[in-house]
């Protein structure tokens, strides 16, 4: 199935962007063990600050230094970046080379990077800010679909805990937050 990878990317960040809005406790840990909510949200804001820069094809570097520290509010925050990286996907040619830590990648392909992390840590945020953890379907289905046919580099980046064991029944969501080390089963 074709997915369209521009609206999955505004979907994506709707979703986070409504579990930012919820938000009570800042310093309340999330499933990424190393952060905090701000932490994570913080993150995720930060990412969203490197694309423009690399969508207008600038090196790492030059897309380094238009990286601003992050002050006040964090939901102001991610409106702004969100709305900016947003702005710059939709004008973006998918072929155009993107110069990514690891190499030079084809456009789409960090777009479809990007979308999975921003939904990965939306779910993320919602299990530490206990709020609703459903993400859209059509979301969960294609970032599944792309990020399950890198199963093997995924394990072997380090980017992720080993994938976490799940019944055969598990739903489609459940094997995707598994898939990069979190266990997607209610907390005991």
């Amino acid at each position: 199935m074709a997915f369209d990878w521009i609206e999955l990317q505004r979907t994506a960040h709707h979703e986070f962007g409504a579990r930012v809005d919820v938000v009570t406790d800042w310093s309340a840990p999330t499933p990424d063990t190393e952060w905090d909510v701000t932490d994570l949200i913080r993150h995720v804001v930060v990412e969203q600050q490197w694309i423009p820069s690399l969508l207008a094809g600038k090196s790492l570097k030059e897309a380094e230094a238009a990286v601003v520290p992050l002050h006040g509010d964090m939901r102001e925050e991610w409106r702004r970046y969100s709305e900016s990286a947003s702005k710059a996907w939709a004008f973006a040619d998918p072929k155009a080379p993107v110069h990514l830590s690891f190499g030079t990648v084809e456009t789409e392909y960090y777009l479809r990077q990007q979308t999975a992390d921003v939904t990965i840590h939306t779910w993320d945020l919602a299990r530490a800010s206990d709020t609703d953890e459903a993400l859209d379907a059509t979301l969960v289905e294609a970032v599944w679909a792309d990020m399950n046919e890198q199963r093997d580099m995924l394990a072997q980046s380090g980017l992720f805990a080993p994938p976490v064991e799940l019944p055969e029944d598990a739903s489609l969501q459940e094997k995707l937050i598994a898939l990069t080390g979190r266990d997607p089963r209610p907390p005991r």
